[in-house]
């Protein structure tokens, strides 16, 4: 029996009421597909802040190099600057270990109501992919005259060819992959970022002309938006740039139902460091303590880290579990429109897996 090592960050708020249901599903699949979880567990995040000044420890990274995979929850506290608590932990964990494609998927469940007229469970199946390491999120920059009234902020984005290459080649990649539209919409904003997005247009051509059967879309992400709304069953694989496709995954979340079905995966596809698996939702403190929270995104993204693990046919298993659920529509948070809690919705999908 192989065991694979997971590390569990927690984290804050409602991600503290998810992941350990994350964690029962995983441990209920395994049993059927003779492989085990050595969970390891971590207690960074805002608590970790106010009791040390930092979000996780000096050496933190290390103690998650050696794991196979990373199951985050969310990071997030209302007495702390959201600059604060996403460079002190989510983005160096994913800087330092590569995870350069952030997969976001968005599929409107049967079941599921969309907030958009007319579709119907299916009928929505896209995926944003997201560059994740530099882009608008390099953190390149600086305070002058900090806190004066003359202070200047400088912020720069940072766009290199590989950057754009990899991530531009991973979506046409998964379309291909995914075997469905077969079509990857390019997302800039090149009439006014004249050098960055010019030289992203220019390499999402140069690698499209490798994919000679693969259709593609270039949108600037204003028309992108509108057409998220207006034609969401066109799009197949989107890929954007760190900031427009975090924006457009947000989006999407709301079109298939809710962001407590929203799940992601921050990948290393090389598979030299361990990828990371989070829902989108982040931490949600007006609900967090009141067992309300969907955990249904933290479960897909544990799916999610099954595929990545290469245990297929257990990551379908537990996407096969939430669909039944979900089509039948008894065990349903707020969020969908139910009154079931946290737990009570775990209950019913460990129930589907048998």
């Amino acid at each position: 029996m192989k065991t694979y090592t997971i590390a569990v960050i927690a984290g804050d708020g409602i991600g503290t009421e998810v992941v350990p249901q994350a964690r029962r599903v995983l441990e209920r699949v395994a049993q059927q597909h003779s492989v085990a979880f050595a969970f390891q567990d971590f207690d960074w995040g805002a608590e970790h802040y106010f009791r040390w000044g930092r979000m996780m420890p000096a050496g933190a990274l290390e103690l998650l190099r050696p794991c196979d995979a990373i199951l985050l929850g969310a990071v997030g506290h209302p007495q702390l600057p959201d600059h604060v608590t996403l460079n002190g932990l989510l983005l160096p964990i994913r800087r330092a270990f590569d995870q350069y494609a952030n997969v976001r998927p968005a599929y409107l469940y049967p079941g599921v109501r969309s907030p958009l007229a007319g579709y119907q469970g299916g009928e929505i199946d896209f995926v944003v992919v997201r560059e994740n390491t530099e882009g608008e999120y390099a953190q390149v920059g600086g305070f002058v005259y900090h806190d004066q009234p003359e202070e200047i902020a400088i912020q720069t984005s940072v766009f290199t060819r590989r950057g754009v290459e990899r991530i531009v080649r991973f979506a046409f990649e998964l379309a291909v992959k995914r075997g469905k539209k077969k079509r990857v919409t390019s997302v800039t904003k090149s009439n006014a970022q004249g050098y960055s997005m010019v030289l992203w247009d220019r390499v999402f051509r140069d690698v499209a002309a490798d994919f000679p059967d693969v259709e593609t879309e270039s949108l600037l992400v204003d028309a992108a938006a509108m057409n998220f709304v207006r034609r969401p069953a066109s799009f197949d694989v989107v890929v954007g740039s760190n900031l427009f496709a975090d924006i457009l995954s947000d989006l999407s979340a709301i079109l298939i139902g809710s962001m407590g079905l929203a799940a992601s995966a921050n990948l290393d596809p090389l598979r030299r460091h361990p990828s990371m698996f989070e829902p989108v939702h982040g931490s949600a403190p007006d609900i967090a303590g009141k067992g309300l929270a969907n955990p249904l995104a933290a479960i897909l993204s544990a799916a999610m880290m099954l595929e990545h693990l290469e245990l297929a046919a257990a990551a379908r298993q537990v996407e096969a579990a939430v669909a039944a659920v979900l089509a039948e529509g008894k065990a349903l948070t707020a969020d969908l429109g139910g009154s079931a809690s946290t737990s009570a919705v775990t209950d019913a999908v460990v129930e589907k897996l048998g």
